[in-house]
């Protein structure tokens, strides 16, 4: 007998069928949906340098190479050419002011000089002379003088007589007359002799004047020549150390090139050069720092140098209070660090490779759990040598990766293995 069988609705085939496309469903669902879709990177942890990121105090500077020279030095230069005829003085000596370094001989400005003083001796000479007969004709002016007082007091005296004796008829009118007329004519003389003495005055006194102003003048002529011969002899502007004194004798050397300087001994300065870009920012009085035989030794910033060479400008640095370690040497480089803010509380991560690749505009930042590190953007404000100072971006006690990014491309995340 027949009998009706009832079909299953949940068969084996059909359950099968439903979780295939659920399933399939729910994987379509994921990936477009759920599934993280940044890019990744798997890398070794080991080979990363990761930091933390930390709460603490910071200070901005950045480091310079500083050159020790003298505080004070007086450069010795050639003021005349010459040959090196003879050498008093070594490298390294203590000199005084006024020793004799060096004798430079030059026999063509030696002749020369001699020329020019025979020259000078003359013409003073012939100055002197026309002196001298100035005041000779002084004299010989009043001599004549002297002679024309003496004939009117004679002709006076004989025109006197005269009148007397021409009022009792003794002499003749003739007679009379020309007694009247020498003693007018020899006060007329005198007159004349009065008024030629004042005007020879006059002139003689300018005469004498320019004659002195060119007498000085070639007094002083002369005492430059001399100090221009005394220039052969080479003396020491202070006293000193005699340094960058290097010469041969025989070594020809040329109006104004350097033959040596003397190093006072009043201490030490620091000679720097700067990046141009701080230009904006350094002062005069600015701090810096350097260490030298485990201490600390604070300068600051005397002088700024405005001209800017090989993208770079000068500055002097002298020590505080003229407090200087002991055995620091003329030319020894030591590095400084020159400060442009006081410590202050910030929030701080470790110099690294990283900023080559990002500008600090993004680091990689390992999740919590350590397994990976996902990119963030971040704002790094100020640096030294040794921190960043991070002003968005990154909170105390999270850890980042600032080593090298250059094998990572741009990925979104690095996966540890």
């Amino acid at each position: 007998m027949d009998r009706i069988i009832e079909k299953k609705k949940w068969t084996t085939r059909k359950i099968v069928t439903i979780v295939s496309i659920t399933a399939f469903v729910f994987l379509i669902f994921y990936l477009i949906f759920l599934r993280d879709k940044s890019s990744r990177l798997y890398v070794d942890r080991n080979q990363l340098t990761i930091a933390t990121v930390k709460q603490d105090k910071f200070q901005e500077f950045i480091p310079i190479d500083g050159i020790v020279f003298p505080k004070t030095t007086f450069y010795i230069d050639a003021i005349q050419g010459g040959v090196v005829e003879a050498i008093f003085a070594e490298d390294g000596d203590m000199v005084k002011k006024g020793d004799t370094l060096l004798k430079l001989l030059n026999t063509a400005m030696e002749l020369s000089y001699m020329e020019q003083e025979t020259r000078m001796l003359a013409e003073m000479n012939n100055l002197q002379n026309t002196k001298l007969s100035l005041e000779q004709n002084k004299y010989i002016r009043q001599k004549e003088i002297v002679e024309l007082e003496y004939r009117i007091d004679l002709t006076e005296r004989d025109f006197d007589r005269k009148i007397t004796l021409h009022d009792k008829l003794v002499i003749a009118d003739k007679e009379f007359e020309d007694a009247e007329r020498e003693f007018a004519f020899t006060v007329k003389q005198l007159q004349i002799s009065l008024e030629l003495q004042k005007l020879d005055s006059i002139a003689r006194e300018a005469q004498k004047r320019d004659i002195e102003t060119s007498l000085s003048r070639m007094r002083e002529n002369m005492r430059l020549l001399r100090k221009n011969i005394n220039n052969a002899y080479v003396k020491a502007p202070a006293a000193g150390k005699l340094s960058s004194f290097n010469l041969e004798i025989g070594q020809t050397k040329s109006v104004g090139e350097h033959l040596g300087q003397i190093d006072l001994l009043d201490g030490y300065r620091l000679e720097a050069r700067i990046d141009e870009r701080y230009v904006s920012r350094v002062f005069v009085g600015q701090e810096a720092q350097f260490s030298y035989a485990g201490k600390t030794y604070n300068l600051y910033i005397d002088k700024i140098y405005t001209d800017v060479s090989n993208g770079s400008f000068k500055v002097d640095l002298f020590f505080n209070d003229n407090i200087e370690p002991e055995g620091i040497k003329r030319g020894q480089t030591v590095q400084v660090r020159l400060t442009f803010s006081g410590e202050t509380d910030a929030i701080i991560i470790k110099r690294g490779s990283f900023f080559q690749e990002t500008g600090g505009s993004w680091i990689y930042v390992l999740d919590p759990s350590e397994g990976f590190a996902h990119k963030r953007t971040i704002r790094i404000n100020r640096q030294n040598t040794n921190f960043y100072e991070i002003s968005e971006g990154l909170q105390p006690g999270e850890k980042v990766v600032i080593s090298s990014y250059d094998n990572f491309g741009n990925k979104e995340k690095l996966i540890f293995k």
